[in-house]
């Protein structure tokens, strides 16, 4: 899948693809047809990059509803070509969760897609949960034929249908299904031995009991596992292995093996060094903090890597004292990688009077790389975290033009702990933003006198059964309490 691309923050498009509060505001005052064309556009082609943290099913299906939209859009791109050549549930997921929403706000219609596309959208077990949630029984059972005319009767069908009973998100229809079908029962009695069978088979091989047994695994790349458990050669697949290592370290290392580990933390091999690295990190070793700036130095970018990301693991006082070292602009550090790591452990652990470095930090990052991009999130609750208020230029900044909702939540925290006119402005916006924290957060802080949107918006939230329990408490808090500030 390719990453989407977000248009500028001052369209209305990509206020809508960002799912920002005013997203919803300006598309209620824009031109109907010009408003639809956009929704559309932003629910068949999914804004997020990353759909697992961030919201935007109910933002756009409160729009649909506001704007009285039809389908059209939604029910064309279920039935493309496409849905058959792109077998990526990122390229419906999120129109099916739109559909689920409005199913259960009322839209027959809706109801009407899901369940055609169920019985016969690639992507139909999406499809199959939003309904599971929202449709009567006997709508539910119509649709038994046509899911199981997916899955031969034969040995190889019967599996692909154990695995689809046992990978349902929402089991309802199966068990519902189990009832009239013995080959729905089957599979709903077969799936958890299927699972069991599984775990018991896993092979591999693994680590002896010394420590220079467990040294030696961190670096073998599984040569005797079996096809079931193929050997994991990616990065991250020797990231996970180093980790692990380092955890049977601490159960094996004894005080006349420190050398040993110290050892392979400053000449071994990738896996070796990473596991005795993060070892060293998690007892509190004196000797880690050399070590780690001693492996950042590395000419192998694996081992600079996994010394930066070990670095984050570093607590205590001791630790914070070389950080502010590493990131001191007055040494030049504060442009190296190790700089970089430096500055975002001060942001997750640091003091109060760290708050410059990691504002500094955060500045820089906005001036080179913008407003994405994983080490931003630390440096952006940094700030909050540390009330660093000189931050706010650029916690604004965070907020208003980064794609990810996720990330502008941080900056609206953040904000929230350092702006002194958040209540009145920023989270205002935010009780219509997509994410539920976020407006929750808002409901928290918003000042309710002064305009006239507010209050109105805040009973609104806590009459929509579709809204998050967490927001429903925070809004009537509000709503209740006897004096507004």
């Amino acid at each position: 899948m390719f990453e989407p691309v977000i248009a500028p923050s001052a369209s209305l498009v990509g206020l809508l693809q960002r799912g920002r509060g005013d997203g919803q505001l300006h598309a209620l005052a824009a031109d109907r047809a010009e408003a639809i064309t956009a929704l559309e556009f932003c629910v068949t082609h999914d804004p997020r990059a990353d759909w697992q943290v961030e919201n935007r099913s109910l933002y756009y299906a409160r729009l649909y509803m506001e704007l009285e939209a039809p389908l059209t859009g939604i029910e064309a791109h279920l039935r493309a070509p496409e849905d058959v050549i792109d077998q990526d549930e990122a390229r419906t997921g999120l129109a099916l969760s739109v559909l689920g929403h409005l199913a259960a706000y009322g839209r027959r219609d809706a109801v009407d897609l899901l369940r055609g596309y169920t019985a016969t959208g690639w992507n139909w077990s999406w499809a199959l949960d939003e309904l599971a949630l929202r449709d009567d029984d006997q709508s539910l059972l119509s649709l038994a034929p046509a899911v199981l005319a997916r899955f031969p009767a034969d040995p190889e069908g019967d599996a692909e249908l154990r695995a689809a009973v046992r990978g349902a998100y929402e089991p309802r229809p199966w068990r519902l299904w189990a009832a009239h079908h013995p080959r729905v029962a089957t599979a709903g009695e077969q799936s958890p031995f299927d699972l069991w069978q599984r775990q018991m088979n896993r092979g591999g091989v693994t680590p002896g009991w010394s420590t220079t047994d467990v040294l030696a695994w961190a670096d073998q790349s599984d040569q005797a596992a079996t096809p079931a458990a193929a050997p994991d050669r990616s990065p991250e697949g020797a990231a996970r292995r180093a980790a692990a290592a380092a955890r049977c370290l601490a159960a094996v290392v004894r005080p006349e093996d420190r050398d040993t580990v110290l050892d392979a933390a400053r000449n071994g091999a990738p896996g070796a060094r990473t596991a005795a690295l993060r070892y060293l990190v998690d007892q509190g070793d004196p000797a880690a903090a050399g070590l780690i700036e001693a492996a950042a130095a590395d000419i192998d970018e694996r081992i600079v890597t996994a010394a930066l990301e070990v670095l984050g693991r570093m607590r205590g006082p001791e630790a914070l004292a070389h950080a502010r070292r590493w990131a001191d602009p007055a040494t030049g550090g504060a442009d190296s990688a190790l700089g970089e790591a430096a500055v975002q452990l001060l942001a997750d652990a640091g003091e109060p009077a760290d708050g410059p470095l990691v504002v500094e930090a955060l500045r820089r990052w906005i001036s080179v790389r913008g407003t994405e991009g994983a080490g931003l999130a630390t440096l952006v609750d940094g700030a909050g975290r540390l009330a660093a208020v000189a931050a706010v230029p650029a916690l604004r900044h965070v907020y208003g033009e980064t794609g990810s909702s996720e990330l502008r939540g941080r900056a609206a925290r953040a904000l929230a702990a350092t702006d002194p006119y958040f209540a009145q402005g920023p989270a205002v916006e935010c009780l219509w933003d997509c994410e539920e924290s976020t407006r929750e957060l808002a409901a928290r802080h918003v000042t309710t006198t002064g305009d006239v949107r507010v209050l109105e918006r805040l009973r609104r939230l806590a009459a929509d059964p579709a809204e998050e329990a967490e927001v429903h408490a925070a809004v009537r808090v509000r709503l209740t309490a006897r004096e507004r500030p």
